[in-house]
């Protein structure tokens, strides 16, 4: 099994690139030309009053660019960079194919130089701040802004006792946590995947407004949520890597790129970070300034890509702290690794795992044996025509927080 997480974790790195890259990691494609429903409109992820980049009713992308001295500009989406064409005022112009439903990244190449679109708004993503495009999907009404209950979502930041300096986090209250001043509530914690931080889930996943109408709708209890950088976890005068303490002699670990810390189990210091930073600082934190039921049958735990192996690895070892866990697109768990987990079987109320259903990670498959064999509650849910991407990771919250707290 490690060789398969390594394979995701990878897999991971390399989409991430792949939408950042340049000319000579993408190839160059022609912009397509033929067969072109001419029915384009502003993408909904665009800066207000922008008109470009376009998507039109067969998920083409189109963009738009004034470069009048540049002798090459290309639309680098999902991989591949499609050549733009340059009118007589300096104008370029270029379609993609058609892409997958959901959210994408994407950027302009402009001469070898890869730049955000100033059309779109900019989204972090590939460990960096660029552009993103919203491809209209036939469900996306779940995740819309609705005339309903509004919860917040805020920037909150406190000292890190282990890493010893302020960090940031998001936190999501219900609305139900303003008009009811008495009441406690549970807590989903809930982790963004490789290249990404803090701002994924409350921006890209749009998890207040899944939220707000889950529970108007009466479908999910109300619950804070708490979003936290994964990734920048080390602590002074450590170099590299994720977080955790390194091997003797400063050497990585044969792994994941960046990788530090020993291996234990599986990605050994890429979780140990930042799970010394969530027992340590961020549940303390959550704690002590919210009103939370602080127990583990009112702890839920959930990640993305390298948030779900972050939280694989952390529940497993301590099955005492969270009673829901939720892993999307970081692989199926088997009934050995749950099995090895003393206590986890029986303490835990729920293990859901999901992915997309282009990532064929068999996800359903898996649960059903858990559940079999080892008796707990385990729920697989595949993402109907979606990959390694944002759609396949709303929905996955979508079907989890139905679960949770129940």
């Amino acid at each position: 099994m490690k060789k398969i997480f390594l394979s995701l974790l990878t897999l991971s790195c390399l989409t991430a690139s792949a939408q950042f890259g340049t000319p000579r990691q993408n190839p160059i494609v022609p912009s397509v030309v033929e067969n072109v429903a001419e029915d384009f409109k502003p993408a909904t992820s665009n800066q207000d009053n922008k008109q470009y980049p376009m998507v039109n009713s067969q998920r083409m992308v189109r963009a738009q660019i004034s470069a009048p001295q540049a002798t090459f500009v290309g639309l680098d989406i999902a991989g591949k960079i499609y050549t733009m064409t340059k009118d007589e005022n300096g104008l370029w112009t270029g379609t993609s194919e058609p892409q997958d439903e959901g959210f994408h990244y994407y950027q302009l190449n402009i001469d070898g130089a890869s730049v955000p679109d100033p059309g779109s708004l900019y989204y972090y993503g590939a460990s960096r701040w660029g552009s993103g495009i919203e491809i209209p999907s036939a469900d996306e009404d779940f995740w819309q802004v609705k005339n309903v209950p509004q919860g917040s979502m805020g920037e909150v930041f406190y000292w890190s006792t282990y890493t010893e300096k302020m960090r940031r986090c998001h936190v999501y209250l219900p609305a139900e946590y303003f008009t009811n001043p008495t009441k406690k509530f549970p807590v989903l914690y809930l982790q963004h995947g490789m290249g990404e931080n803090e701002y994924g889930w409350a921006e890209q996943g749009h998890t207040a407004q899944i939220m707000d109408n889950l529970i108007a709708e009466g479908k999910a209890v109300p619950c804070i949520i708490v979003m936290d950088n994964g990734l920048n976890t080390r602590r002074p005068g450590e170099q590299g890597g994720f977080g955790g303490p390194r091997p003797q002699g400063g050497q990585r670990p044969q792994g994941a790129p960046g990788q530090g810390g020993p291996r234990r189990g599986g990605f050994g210091g890429f979780s140990e970070g930042f799970k010394n930073v969530l027992f340590n600082d961020i549940i303390p934190m959550v704690e002590k300034n919210y009103r939370v039921i602080a127990d583990a049958e009112h702890r839920a735990y959930a990640g993305l890509s390298m948030g779900g192996m972050q939280a694989r690895e952390i529940t497993l070892a301590n099955p005492d702290k969270f009673a829901y866990v939720g892993s999307f697109s970081s692989g199926a768990w088997n009934v050995d690794q749950v099995k090895n987990s003393e206590g986890f079987a029986q303490k835990v109320k729920l293990l859901f795992m999901s992915g997309g259903g282009k990532e064929n990670m068999g996800c359903e498959e898996a649960a059903k044996n858990i559940h079999e064999q080892l008796g707990m509650k385990a729920v697989g849910y595949e993402s109907p025509g979606t990959a390694h991407e944002w759609h396949t990771w709303r929905r996955s919250l979508y079907q989890f927080a139905q679960l949770i707290f129940k």
